[in-house]
């Protein structure tokens, strides 16, 4: 998305130029789920899809925004900051203006648009690129600059602490650091990060199974709530332990016996994924496809097994793309609960794939599958 089409959809909606503008990128995540929010290890990329917003500044303190893509507009006060059910898709950018505000950042009122190519409820962090947009189109608005760390931990707070959602940092870290090409290995503890080649010839394919989800959903919030717990009753046999971050698998398979059974499955789910996340970094670093596809494919059972996030849809996508011999990985990605599946397919067979998982996942599912084929991308930046 560039700034003259940003500018002109600017142009026809407020009637006049915009004074700034900025674009942050979505992301599919490769492996590492629900990792982020336990101190562990993530590796997803930005994609070349994202969100676009642009703006003008206004006297007073009231903002307006018009979110073009659903054809409504809402206003609100820097003075009165609350969720509003009738316009949730506004609440990402209220709480990037009270992170701001809580910062002592009070940025100026703006006339603002919102629009975008990355669809919602996919599992491909369209909330995390509205903020994070947010946060830049702000600054430059209000004549700061923040360092780009500070930013996604803004832009988190934001999610955690206005709309609600207990997230980690991965989706925010994802959406400035992409680099095109490369995945990010991130350590959502240090939050140290490397980038990683993937595997050459190889496509980055979503497949959306048409079932939306919403992150706000009580159910996301109890996964972690079940990890916190999961920390508490180790710590008394594993003094100083943080997070699950901390737990070995084989100090967890010591201890499994003595956690409520459903809070042992989320543990069991989150140590081993850790490890698997830095397992496929080594395979992608030495070319290992087989590798790789065997540890996506662990990641799904442990997600649809162990912390239950998975849907009949999405295991259906896994089962169809795991048998093609041109597809060397397939999980799904995102909070779960719907939303997509991610696959890596040789470029030259992405057609193939499509025609197959299309036709498939009708006959199973009676609907169609959405197909979205990803060029890893660079991260946000103002336009």
């Amino acid at each position: 998305m560039d700034l003259e089409k940003v500018s002109a959809v600017y142009r026809k909606s407020a009637g006049r130029d915009a004074e700034a503008a900025a674009y942050a990128p979505g992301r599919v995540n490769l492996i590492g789920e629900h990792t982020d929010y336990n101190d562990g290890f993530v590796l997803p990329a930005a994609v070349d899809r994202g969100v676009a917003l642009a703006a003008c500044r206004l006297t007073g303190d009231r903002f307006t925004l018009h979110a073009v893509d659903l054809g409504q507009s809402c206003t609100f006060s820097r003075l009165a900051l609350q969720r509003d059910p009738q316009y949730p898709w506004a609440d990402y950018f209220k709480g990037v203006v009270w992170a701001l505000g809580k910062r002592g950042l009070d940025v100026p009122a703006c006339e603002a648009i919102v629009t975008g190519d990355i669809p919602q409820g996919a599992g491909l962090s369209s909330s995390a690129a509205y903020e994070v947009a947010t946060a830049l189109l702000l600054q430059r608005l209000g004549g700061f600059e923040l360092p780009a760390l500070d930013v996604a931990k803004l832009a988190r707070e934001a999610e955690n602490g206005f709309v609600g959602v207990a997230c980690g940092i991965m989706d925010q870290m994802a959406s400035l650091f992409g680099k095109q090409g490369r995945a990010l290995l991130l350590d959502c503890r240090s939050l140290a990060h490397e980038m990683v080649e993937i595997p050459p010839g190889l496509k980055i394919v979503a497949v959306g199974s048409g079932v939306r989800h919403s992150l706000a959903s009580s159910e996301y919030n109890k996964r972690r709530a079940e990890c916190d717990e999961g920390v508490r009753i180790l710590s008394a046999s594993l003094p100083g332990i943080r997070a699950l971050r901390d737990v070995t698998p084989e100090s967890l398979a010591l201890l499994l016996a003595k956690l409520p059974s459903v809070v042992a499955k989320r543990c069991r789910h989150v140590v081993s994924e850790d490890a698997r996340v830095l397992q496929a970094v080594a395979a992608m670093g030495s070319g290992d496809t087989g590798r790789l596809k065997t540890l996506m494919a662990e990641s799904h059972a442990s997600l649809r097994d162990d912390y239950e996030v998975s849907c009949p849809e999405l295991d259906v996508l896994v089962d169809l793309a795991l048998p093609l011999p041109y597809c060397h990985g397939a999980r799904l990605t995102g909070a779960g609960f719907g939303g997509s599946t991610v696959n890596l397919v040789e470029a030259d067979a992405v057609e193939s794939f499509s025609r197959t998982i299309t036709s498939g996942y009708r006959e199973r599912c009676g609907r169609p599958a959405e197909i979205r084929v990803f060029e890893p991308s660079a991260g946000a930046r103002l336009l």
